[in-house]
């Protein structure tokens, strides 16, 4: 039951965002729901995971949350966002400096860059907070492989986002003489 369960969640969160990317508003899943799809989140291989209002344990069920203290998801500063180490975020064992996140809003996705990784106790909570940086934190309980869930460790990824690359502008063009063209005596 319980993975069929899990497979209805994820449709009926699909459905969720794609009225969210028409303009609807906390547009919850299913009517008793306490959370809504704010963001989705593509990975290094391939999967596209729906980031929920609110970091609580019934919302990281479905899937990650957005941490409600840091910036919003598109914002120009730090965006944290928190799944379990066994579920969605497993995969954050796997990231190494280099590796390019994708965090899409209703209005705009951002590409983030993998800078480092770092092991702290559950009592940082500076990693969730604003930097004026326009960077995605991730956290997820450590150790990877623990047998008994929480512990105060806490395994966190830190990105940075890319900004596109500007097109190549052409200087201008004085009197008589193309952008392209070199200046005379040069």
């Amino acid at each position: 039951w319980i993975p069929a369960k899990a497979l209805l969640a994820q449709e009926l969160l699909a459905q969720a965002w794609q009225q969210t990317l028409l303009g609807e508003e906390r547009v919850r899943p299913w009517p008793w729901a306490d959370t809504w799809p704010v963001a989705r989140l593509r990975t290094t291989d391939g999967q596209s995971l729906y980031v929920l209002a609110g970091a609580s344990g019934a919302s990281m069920s479905f899937g990650p949350g957005h941490v409600s203290t840091s910036a919003p998801p598109g914002a120009a500063d730090n965006v944290a966002l928190a799944g379990h180490r066994d579920t969605h975020f497993a995969f954050l064992e796997y990231l190494k400096p280099g590796d390019v996140l994708t965090l899409e809003t209703a209005s705009t996705p951002t590409r983030y860059v993998v800078e480092s990784a770092e092991i702290v106790h559950e009592s940082r909570v500076d990693v969730l907070g604003r930097t004026g940086r326009s960077e995605l934190t991730l956290i997820t309980c450590f150790p990877f492989d623990a047998v008994v869930p929480g512990g105060p460790l806490r395994f966190v990824v830190h990105a940075a986002a890319r900004t596109p690359k500007s097109p190549a502008r052409l200087r201008p063009a004085a009197r008589g003489r193309s952008a392209e063209s070199p200046r005379p005596g040069r």
